[in-house]
């Protein structure tokens, strides 16, 4: 990194104390381009012909990121690496180069490159049963795996059978289950029992749970905590100083850690949360320290590097894996999501990337392995969902990157922004005529029911309901508008009304999970 300053900071353990950072790093040829990202974010279309034109920092304002942290690569290369903001929600101590964020999924393709390093070392084979190797725990049997088995490939590239489910993790101050307990949804874990649901191999669905089961592999085989795995097999190897998998977070690196934030911009009470599934959603890590292992891919890619994996593997990383995803397919300018191991692509060749959503924090990376591109943004804020693609695209523009896919602003976000700008009313009132005119992203609840909840989580209730509401009546047949109508009704005092949207969601989904919970904890039967 010739012409680069340089970060004095030693290997990243839970003995090292906080060290003083630096907020910018750059190239003296890049402050121009900076410059440009900054101010040149696209204008944004509003109803009725209007555009939203906004700096970065008023971006930030607007949405309430206390703080970001950017890194770009070219040419194999860090280009600049920038901080912004601060660590926490009304607090003064900025942001910086060294501030570690939750990398949430992001985790995944790190895992994928770990376990596709020990693959090629015959610790196991991508292809086998992964119950030949487990052995504290099991994959139950199931009529589905009676032909094709759950196996590291398929684990890696969300085919394995398993279901979606998110993780919520555990709250500062929370008890938090060891990985058998999480992997049997045994108490205090959050999460579901993981069973195979569909037949391996046939059906493309991201699961979390398919990450934790990886996981276990890895520890029965190495004989090694997950943690200590990740740091020989990648963080030390790539020289990724600033990034540890350990969960909880150890007390000694508190200090460097941002703050998490909510939607409404307050803080999570205890600063973040646990994540014992780690190879989901364990990472703590910068942007540049992800860059740096972005371009490690991208050499093994290109056989210039071997220090993880051979060019072969990396090959198989970047490509895609098993069947195409289920579901109805995205309208333009979105594409079908395809995935690698650990990696989602796009129909570019060169392109992989992966997004980060936990508690608190938002991130994203995008890469090309051809040229050795791309750009990682953190934030410490749940609103970070609204910008990053939105900056990821100025950084595209001022670099000149071909073909670049990017998640472009969909009704959700354009709804939100709405909201913040205009009110509650007129962004129903958009979404209304959009669907009425057959808009084809207008045709689902997803984005009504979102900003539905980020509004109850905000403590607008009022203005919950009535998405809610809206939702309920443009899409009658879905029961998830109707959880959560019921669940704004609650906060409303209105627990009648509560209990008869609820038992109507039933009838459209007898099994709804949420809704059972919601029934019994209001005394009710279904």
């Amino acid at each position: 990194m010739a012409g680069l300053g340089c970060l004095a900071v030693s290997w990243l353990t839970a003995a090292d104390a906080p060290r003083p950072a630096t907020k910018w790093l750059h190239r003296p040829d890049e402050s121009a381009r900076v410059a440009r990202v900054e101010a040149g974010l696209e204008a944004v279309p509003l109803p009725g012909g209007e555009h939203l034109r906004l700096t970065l920092a008023e971006w930030m304002a607007l949405y309430k990121l206390p703080g970001l942290s950017i890194a770009v690569f070219d040419g194999h290369s860090l280009r600049w690496a920038k901080s912004f903001g601060v660590k926490q929600a009304g607090g003064t101590e900025p942001v910086t180069l060294d501030t570690l964020f939750q990398a949430g999924s992001i985790s995944k393709p790190m895992t994928a490159l770990a376990v596709a390093h020990h693959a090629q070392r015959g610790r196991w084979s991508l292809d086998e049963d992964v119950n030949g190797k487990l052995v504290s725990w099991k994959v139950p049997d199931s009529p589905f795996t009676r032909e094709r088995k759950v196996t590291l490939r398929r684990l890696l590239s969300h085919s394995a059978g398993l279901p979606m489910h998110g993780f919520d993790g555990y709250a500062s101050g929370a008890p938090v289950p060891t990985l058998l307990e999480s992997l049997e949804g045994k108490a205090p874990a959050n999460s579901p029992p993981v069973r195979v649901v569909a037949e391996p191999g046939t059906v493309a669905r991201y699961s979390n749970l398919g990450l934790s089961v990886v996981q276990q592999v890895m520890e029965d085989v190495l004989e090694k905590p997950f943690a200590r795995i990740m740091r020989e097999t990648v963080l030390q190897p790539l020289d990724m100083k600033h990034s540890t998998f350990e969960q909880p977070l150890p007390q000694a690196l508190a200090p460097l850690a941002a703050v998490g934030t909510r939607a409404d911009g307050s803080s999570l009470p205890g600063g973040w949360h646990t994540y014992p599934d780690q190879a989901a959603a364990g990472l703590w890590t910068t942007p540049s320290d992800l860059a740096r292992f972005a371009m490690e891919v991208s050499k093994a890619r290109a056989g210039t590097s071997r220090r993880v994996v051979s060019r072969a593997m990396a090959k198989e990383l970047l490509s895609r894996q098993g069947p195409e995803p289920t579901g109805p397919k995205p309208p333009p300018p979105w594409q079908p999501e395809r995935f690698g191991l650990g990696f989602r692509l796009q129909e570019d060749p060169n392109y992989f990337a992966h997004g980060g959503w936990v508690e608190g924090y938002r991130s994203q990376l995008v890469a090309y392995s051809n040229t050795g591109s791309g750009v990682v943004l953190m934030t410490n804020s749940d609103n970070g969902r609204f910008l990053l693609s939105m900056l990821a695209d100025a950084v595209a523009r001022e670099y000149g990157w071909k073909g670049h896919v990017f998640i472009p602003r969909g009704p959700y976000a354009t709804a939100d922004l709405i909201v913040r700008l205009k009110g509650v009313d007129t962004a129903l009132a958009w979404f209304k005529e959009q669907h009425a005119a057959g808009v084809l992203e207008h045709q689902s609840s997803e984005s009504l029911n979102g900003l539905g909840h980020d509004l109850l989580r905000s403590d607008k209730v009022a203005d919950a309901v009535k998405v809610f509401e809206a939702s309920v009546a443009l899409f009658p047949q879905d029961a998830e508008a109707h959880v959560g109508l019921a669940e704004g009704y609650v906060q409303a005092g209105r627990a009648d009304a509560a209990i008869a949207c609820l038992k109507k969601s039933l009838v459209l989904e007898p099994k709804h999970e949420e809704a059972l919970k919601l029934l019994k904890t209001l005394g009710a039967r279904p």
